[in-house]
């Protein structure tokens, strides 16, 4: 049974409101920073660019205002100025400094995002499936028996990361975005698929939609037989734990949670946390408590991220934590091929160091984990480590997920690389091709 609370409890005089800060709230958060005119400038360009969206339980709860820019949660959700090619940040800042039209600043900004590779993994191209031979928006089949579906309502998020791979979702671009609310085409194409037996519901955040849209999306699913796990992708446990305790509709959501584990389901609730700082708050513990209690199971996941949490201890930090909360850590991923990767990127050879020096320091329960892996167009690749074969340095790698199934547990090689970041960065070892590439 859920925790519910009664509406006495709902609101505290700590418990902020929900508010929403967009870059048109930018400059006057800047200043709070102490940032000068012509820095705000530089920012306030790079958000042109890409999505800004925060709101107030992270700038009042989560961000160490003293420690500012350095702060690893205000460098979570604020632009910094080289995550874009100085050029570019300097021709746009001019734009606003002379008070440029908007379309004019927006014509420059979407030159920009065109060379940031905004579909990684052939997010748009890449098995978009067809139902009666017509497209069906807003739907990855992305492996067998996984599909994806991204609801119109959800098309955004409580706070933007400034890493997120899908910042494309969110720059107002239609021809960038997927998004559906045609549930009922999906469930005809999940029964005309037997083979799906898992539905991710990602975004954007599902959790930015209330308990009575998101209910709109989840029913339906409910009574697809085939189906064995419905999975939610949400950094709402970190930057809104509210919506899980005090809204309005926390009870609400919760009892949509238990109908779908009381259907046989199993509701996956997949948690983005970050940094260990998003889990300290008192309200984030309860949050997960009331969670956990309607029947879903939590799994964490993260990308290994430059300037933020890339060092050992701040991942064997998370995982404790989140171990000791009852939730189940699940992957290390690495920064994907998009955007700001430039700046956010750790090499693949140090991410496997972090990732095996916080291994080797938490219990063998913590050790659920996966990483660091790479969502690449073929399947998620898994760094396993380096080794030295014949007398060649190499890295050894598996593809925990396919898009070709056989592909799935099969080691391979690359030639060894300190500085590749990304699987188009490495060469084949004791082979003319990878395993995934067509002869």
């Amino acid at each position: 049974m859920t925790l519910l609370f009664d509406a006495a409890q709902r609101e505290t005089p700590t418990t902020p409101r929900f508010r929403a800060y967009t870059s048109k709230h930018l400059d006057e958060l800047l200043v709070r920073a102490g940032f000068d005119l012509e820095a705000r400038l530089a920012l306030r360009a790079v958000a042109t660019v890409l999505p800004f969206r925060t709101n107030a339980y992270v700038i009042e709860r989560l961000i160490d205002w003293t420690a500012v820019p350095d702060d690893p949660i205000y460098r979570l959700v604020f632009p910094q100025q080289d995550m874009l090619p100085a050029d570019d940040v300097a021709h746009i800042a001019g734009l606003l400094r002379n008070q440029a039209s908007r379309a004019e600043v927006e014509s420059a900004a979407h030159r920009v995002r065109a060379k940031l590779n905004p579909h990684p993994a052939g997010q748009l191209q890449l098995n978009v499936p067809k139902l009666a031979d017509e497209p069906l928006p807003g739907v990855q089949h992305k492996y067998p028996e996984t599909a994806l579906f991204f609801p119109k309502q959800g098309q955004t998020c409580h706070a933007y990361c400034t890493y997120c791979f899908r910042w494309a979702q969110f720059v107002g671009e239609p021809d960038l975005k997927m998004a559906s609310d045609d549930v009922e085409r999906f469930v005809a194409y999940l029964r005309a698929h037997p083979e799906i037996t898992s539905v991710l519901i990602t975004g954007g955040d599902a959790m930015i939609m209330t308990e009575s849209v998101l209910a709109r999306y989840v029913e339906p699913l409910i009574e697809v037989e085939q189906l064995e796990s419905i999975r939610i992708g949400t950094k709402s446990l970190s930057y809104w734990p509210q919506r899980f305790v005090t809204d309005s509709d926390a009870d609400d959501t919760l009892r949509l949670f238990e109908r779908v584990v009381a259907a046989g389901k199993n509701l996956a609730f997949q948690a983005h946390f970050t940094h260990p700082r998003e889990m300290e708050p008192d309200l984030v513990e309860t949050a997960v408590r009331r969670i956990l209690d309607s029947g879903a199971v939590i799994r964490t996941q993260a990308p290994l991220i430059r300037s933020i949490n890339d060092d050992a201890q701040t991942w064997a930090t998370m995982w404790r934590r989140q171990h000791a909360m009852g939730m189940v850590p699940y992957y290390m991923f690495v920064e994907r091929d998009t955007g700001p990767q430039d700046y956010f990127a750790v090499p693949l050879a140090r991410a496997y160091e972090i990732y095996r020096e916080a291994l080797a320091s938490v219990s063998g329960l913590c050790r659920t984990v996966r990483g660091p892996s790479m969502s690449a167009t073929p399947g998620k690749v898994c760094v396993d480590g380096v080794a030295e074969i014949a007398g060649r340095k190499v890295f050894v790698l598996h593809f925990i997920q396919a898009r070709d199934p056989a592909l799935v547990g099969r080691p391979f090689f690359a030639e060894y690389d300190p500085a590749a970041t990304w699987l188009s960065d490495l060469r084949p070892a004791f082979a003319d091709r990878f395993p995934h590439e067509s002869s």
